[in-house]
């Protein structure tokens, strides 16, 4: 948060599609730190779009263009727009000399990911990217709790990354990009799963993978576009399998194909005990610990909870939603720490995923070289 004198947090937002106006979105809740962050304008190539979105969230400007929102006076822009268009539009936020929200994925490819680092290094600059899982107090819990040894050597683990896809799912846009090349569920969905993969255990050395069309056409059910035949062209089932070194391994699934699930999203496998962690929807607590010695002689579950005289605050990213990116941005400005949801954790997520399409298409295992 920003202190009484300090001014909030400046910010523009570039896209005003559904990622930033559903529920889950970036604009929703964010009146919640209206003292901290303030976004200033919208811009939307269909002006009339930006100017209703900037009239329900209070948004002062709503502008039709990129260079319009650069003329603004704004610190830092949030780029929403369709995945195949960040890094050009990226680019151009970080020239400008803006801090970055992108969403995910960071870039199509390694060269131009290494294009925005080099660039915001330079400048002295933030990145700060989507998803913002590592942000949730159940995935810093885990991450601390692994760090700590509380379930020892990590053996293996597993994360789920998947749904029904957007046609399945009443999608509320067009879901047809879904299924494309460019975009399909390893990009979609597998993206989370890795992050937490990684925020979890952190970098990767090797990947491989199992990738491929389920059915050559899908029919979106409800919505909108109930009925609507989708020709699929990107592998819409993906597993993908990450070697950590030390003989510690995890899965990730990333498929169009889970139309309903009660897994944990993750499940981790150590020496001394197992841990999972809970999707946010579930009675369950957020996350559990087996412990083969709790006590001298005495195995079983727990709950992991820290004794804090002061509590420590909310979690902002069950409050805030993807907005939480956008605070943890303007906290890392005014700071000058690191971003935890940084560039190069998604630059590494990115290797990892151009890996998996290689190993799928070429049967082998991929090296990787990245580190975050």
């Amino acid at each position: 948060m920003t202190s009484p004198s300090q001014a909030p947090f400046r910010v523009g937002v570039l896209g005003a599609g559904m990622i930033s106006t559903i529920w889950y979105g970036y604009l929703p809740d964010l009146h919640k730190v209206r003292d901290a962050v303030t976004v200033v304008g919208i811009a939307n190539r269909t002006l009339a779009k930006a100017q209703a979105v900037a009239e329900t969230y209070g948004i002062e400007h709503a502008v039709a263009s990129l260079d319009e929102l650069l003329a603004l006076d704004v610190e830092a822009v949030v780029n929403l727009l369709p995945g195949p268009d960040h890094f050009e539009a990226s680019m151009r936020i970080l020239e400008s000399g803006r801090h970055l929200v992108t969403e995910k994925p960071i870039t199509s490819t390694i060269a131009e990911a290494d294009e925005l680092l080099a660039l915001a290094e330079a400048r002295g600059l933030h990145i700060v990217t989507a998803p913002a899982d590592m942000l949730a107090d159940e995935w810093a819990r885990a991450r601390d709790l692994v760090a700590r040894g509380a379930i020892g050597k990590v053996a293996f683990a597993r994360v789920q990354s998947s749904h029904a896809g957007a046609a399945g799912l009443s999608w509320p846009v067009d879901p047809s990009q879904f299924y494309q090349e460019g975009v399909g569920a390893l990009l979609d969905l597998a993206v989370y799963g890795l992050t937490r993969a990684t925020g979890v255990l952190g970098p990767a050395r090797r990947v491989m993978a199992m990738s491929g069309i389920t059915v050559p056409e899908r029919v979106a059910r409800g919505g909108p576009f109930d009925g609507m035949r989708i020709p699929v062209s990107a592998p819409d089932n993906n597993l993908v399998l990450l070697d950590f070194g030390d003989a510690t391994f995890a899965v990730i699934d990333g498929t169009f194909n889970v139309v309903a699930s009660r897994a944990p999203e993750m499940e981790l496998y150590g020496l001394e005990g197992s841990m999972i962690v809970n999707p946010a929807d579930k009675t369950a607590p957020p996350v559990e610990i087996y412990r083969l010695n709790a006590a001298p002689g005495v195995a079983g579950w727990i709950r992991p909870q820290e004794y804090q005289i002061f509590p420590t605050g909310s979690n902002r990213f069950a409050e805030l939603k993807r907005g939480v990116l956008i605070e943890h941005l303007a906290q890392c400005v005014r700071t000058g720490t690191r971003p935890v949801a940084s560039g190069a954790h998604a630059r590494h997520v990115l290797e990892l995923m151009l890996a998996a399409q290689q190993s799928a298409r070429d049967g082998v295992a991929v090296d990787v070289t990245s580190t975050f």
